[in-house]
């Protein structure tokens, strides 16, 4: 199953693997606008955490958000990553582009 691709995955240090929300659109009239009309999704909801970030000069940077968490990201935050059974599209993205929690 696709699923299991996904949650066999651990992120690096400092990166977390992220399932974007993607909103459908929808004009006054009633008709769903295509995928490729959209802007890239900045929330989604946090999949796998990896470990602690520790920099050159020696600090730690922890993240702020757990698994299951929805989080807000940078627009163009990220590395796309499709498993090859043809699971969702999820992102590696980095802690510190990261921008908030959704309570």
């Amino acid at each position: 199953m696709a699923t299991n691709q996904i949650n066999k995955l651990t992120p690096g240090p400092g990166y977390a693997l992220v399932l974007p929300e993607l909103e459908e659109k929808t004009t006054a009239s009633g008709i769903v606008l295509p995928e490729s009309h959209e802007e890239k999704p900045q929330a989604g909801k946090v999949v796998a955490v990896g470990s602690t970030l520790v920099t050159d000069f020696g600090t730690k940077i922890e993240p702020f958000f757990k698994v299951g968490d929805r989080v807000v990201f940078k627009k163009w935050a990220g590395s796309e990553y499709k498993p090859e059974t043809g699971d969702k599209e999820h992102l590696f993205v980095k802690f510190d582009e990261i921008l908030a929690v959704i309570k």
